[in-house]
């Protein structure tokens, strides 16, 4: 059974089950569920060039079935990430992806720079879309011109893969998507979360301190399905699929309609063992279906009424 696939930029993983930043940590925290090197890829959470104290509390709400959350890209910085986190990650034989961000073209610039050449680092995922920040962020997502930009800077900076993740809160995702590739994205990760809030009747004050957030779970799914099957038509280079995926059959929906890779977010909070067992849902499934290699699932929708 083979389960590999290409997300563009030369790199290959084992198979298609990444963790999406924010919610895996820099990986040592989850290792006493999860033993990374069994996943395709671990993306770590969003680093900048310095630490970063995130948003005040109160930032995380649960909503039916969802979670809003204001964190803020709370984050150690990239030095402290290559001197005390990454050397846990290269003993772990597995992909590591760095998601970074900037308030400026130039911080994404000079943070793919100073990861160019970084042992145990094998890509960027360039977040150009986290709606939790006043500067930087959706700031650039928002804008095709703008997020190529910022594809075209970081490119320019590294030899790595360069996979750039699109936000959800645009008009047409497509049009930011062909823009990207345009700029030389080898990759695209989507969505990140939804903008949205919640509210005290009580008190008849915000729940989270900034008063929006980002929303995420079971929730968004139907949504990042949607979006990733259009931009899958609209590009050429690979797409993984990003939210509300919890359990195996979730993860296939993405691959059917033609994500190379999926990421686990918001269950690794609720189960530490979600990554590994959707894979294992995968794997059975293939099984099932008598599927030898899981290409034959990327992108095997079928719309015109036809069943297997």
């Amino acid at each position: 059974m083979n389960l590999s696939v290409s997300i563009g930029g030369g790199l290959t993983l084992k198979n298609p089950v990444m963790t999406a930043s924010g919610t895996f940590g820099y990986g040592e925290a989850y290792s006493p569920f999860v033993d990374p090197g069994l996943l395709g890829a671990v993306v770590v959470k969003g680093l900048s060039l310095k630490p970063r104290a995130g948003n005040p509390p109160p930032r995380i709400m649960e909503t039916p079935s969802g979670m809003l959350n204001a964190v803020g890209l709370q984050n150690i910085g990239v030095e402290a990430f290559v001197e005390e986190k990454l050397p846990f990650l290269r003993s772990c034989n597995v992909p590591v992806i760095v998601n970074i961000f900037g308030e400026t073209v130039e911080e994404y610039a000079r943070l793919a720079s100073i990861l160019d050449g970084v042992d145990g680092v094998h890509g960027l995922e360039v977040n150009v879309s986290c709606p939790n920040i006043k500067r930087g962020g959706i700031t650039f997502g928002a804008d095709p011109a703008a997020a190529a930009r910022v594809t075209r800077s970081v490119k320019k900076a590294t030899r790595l893969p360069v996979i750039v993740k699109l936000t959800p809160n645009v008009t047409d995702i497509g049009a930011v998507a062909r823009r990207v590739e345009g700029a030389g994205a080898d990759a695209l990760s989507l969505i990140n979360t939804l903008r949205g809030m919640s509210v005290d009747v009580e008190k008849r004050i915000p729940h989270l301190a900034v008063v929006t957030g980002g929303l995420s779970g079971p929730a968004v799914r139907p949504v990042a399905l949607r979006m990733v099957w259009e931009v899958r038509q609209a590009v050429s280079i690979p797409v993984i699929g990003v939210g509300g995926i919890a359990e195996a059959r979730d993860a296939l929906e993405f691959l059917i309609v033609g994500a190379s890779a999926v990421q686990i977010g918001t269950a690794n909070f609720i189960n530490p063992r979600a990554t590994l067992d959707v894979l294992d849902g995968i794997r059975q499934y293939m099984n099932r279906k008598g599927i030898a290699d899981i290409g034959e699932i990327i992108g095997s929708l079928r719309t015109g009424g036809e069943a297997s």
